[in-house]
């Protein structure tokens, strides 16, 4: 099937989902009616990711009148993916790193999407929301403890929202999974496993001839927990973390780094030059987080050695325990046989979200197939999709994002505090970015009627 929707199946998929989500608490669903004028979104950084997200914009009526980026090749490419949809050529910003400040000047903009490298996201959303812009900020919203306070502080300041783009949240699985909490099935919640275990030597922090990304310089200056949002994603949402909870306190440790080393020197040799090089960065880094009422988390950093990727979610509450490597699901009392493991997907049926059953149902509708909805809502099995609508409505209703700038901070923040932990070797405390906020604050991510 063509992963691309032309103008009229998307209008229709629109259509309904906005009819699907209309029950919805705080989460409205991207209506691009023919009548309402789209949203306007300024792209900054169009590498890889960038120009994946931009590719899907394209497909839901979104105008992108500009773009910057400091490579040549990549500002180009994505204009003429701009201009091949049939809109005007965006007008290109990439003097320097920072032309995104002249691109912000423009009033055309209703929001920015920023796919940069990490050390610019936090200045870039600052300066999107001193200039009236949302700002949709790829993973992680911040590298340090004083950037989220930055970015934190200049969201109270200008109320403009600020959401980190991580997708995760939107999963199918995990938001049902979600439901499943918020209707009482597993209990109490009171402890959460979740990793990203994803081997990314060859490709993302080096390429596949052996030569250094930008990524990879981080492994050489930093011992941390360092990609942390894609395992958190589902969990602030499971364990109402900043609604009603809160990390406290923090612990990592980091085991030998040796995964780098090794796989140049047998890829390329003892003396190709990374194979000798030091790195901070150990291979595994295994954190655990202990919360306001006492709850845990346990977060594994794992992308450096061989292995299959897998995110080895779960969730456990007095009542029962989920378990996403095995897809399963144990419910007590419930369950046909005690202490086993039942199969999840029956449950996955009946708890689905609201997003992913109006966009599962106008797909079916368009194309008469049963798993028409992954295959049409592109981009990470859709859930770039789902993010994307989500934060696109907020724009067009001038309302809040799905994910906020305190939930985007906290699922940043144990990057830089697993590396006070392991530096120190000890507890560290979590600062309360909401400032006695969480106490009250109801849950509003992804919130059923």
């Amino acid at each position: 099937m063509n992963d691309r929707l032309n103008r009229r199946d998307f209008l229709k998929i629109s259509s309904a989902t906005t009819l699907g989500a209309g029950a919805m608490t705080n989460a409205f669903a991207f209506g691009a009616a023919a009548d309402v004028k789209p949203v306007r979104v300024g792209m900054i950084g169009v590498g890889g990711r960038g120009s994946s997200l931009l590719q899907t914009l394209l497909t839901m009526g979104v105008q992108i009148p500009a773009i910057c980026d400091i490579t040549q090749d990549h500002l180009e490419h994505a204009q003429s993916l701009v201009e091949k949809s049939g809109q005007k050529r965006p007008e290109g910003y990439g003097r320097d790193t920072e032309d995104y400040q002249r691109m912000m000047t423009r009033d055309d903009l209703d929001a920015v999407l920023i796919a940069t490298y990490w050390e610019y996201h936090a200045p870039i959303a600052v300066c999107a929301m001193k200039s009236g812009k949302y700002a949709a900020v790829e993973v992680p919203v911040a590298l340090t403890v004083e950037e989220c306070w930055d970015v934190v502080n200049t969201y109270e300041e200008t109320q403009v929202p600020c959401m980190m783009l991580e997708n995760w949240s939107f999963r199918r699985d995990n938001l049902a999974v979600l439901n499943m909490i918020r209707a009482g099935m597993l209990g109490e919640v009171v402890h959460s496993h979740c990793a990203h275990t994803h081997n990314c030597i060859d490709h993302w922090f080096f390429d596949e001839k052996g030569n250094m990304r930008w990524s990879g310089e981080f492994l050489v200056k930093h011992n941390a927990s360092q990609y942390t949002t894609h395992a958190l994603g589902p969990v602030f949402g499971w364990m109402n973390i900043g609604s009603g909870d809160y990390f406290d306190k923090v612990v990592s440790f980091a085991n030998r780094s040796l995964g780098i080393n090794h796989y140049f020197a047998t890829k390329f040799g003892p003396n190709h030059p990374n194979a000798k090089r030091t790195y901070a960065q150990g291979d595994i880094v295994s954190t655990l987080v202990k919360t306001k009422k006492g709850n845990t988390i346990v977060v594994n950093y794992d992308m450096q050695l061989p292995r299959p990727y897998d995110n080895r979610w779960e969730v456990q509450g007095l009542e029962g325990v989920y378990n996403e490597q095995r897809k399963a699901i144990y419910l007590k009392d419930r369950s046909p046989k005690y202490e086993e493991w039942e199969p999840f997907d029956p449950y996955q049926e009946k708890y689905d979200h609201a997003w992913w059953k109006a966009a599962q149902q106008q797909a079916n509708s368009l194309h008469g197939r049963n798993d028409a909805g992954a295959q049409l809502l592109v981009g990470h099995g859709g859930t770039d999709y789902q993010e994307l609508n989500q934060f696109l409505n907020a724009v067009r209703n001038k309302t809040q994002t799905p994910i906020d700038v305190y939930d985007s901070v906290v699922m940043s923040v144990i990057n830089p505090l697993s590396e006070k932990s392991i530096t120190e070797g000890a507890v560290v405390e979590c600062p309360d970015f909401t400032r006695g906020k969480w106490k009250t604050r109801k849950p509003v991510f992804a919130v059923e009627a």
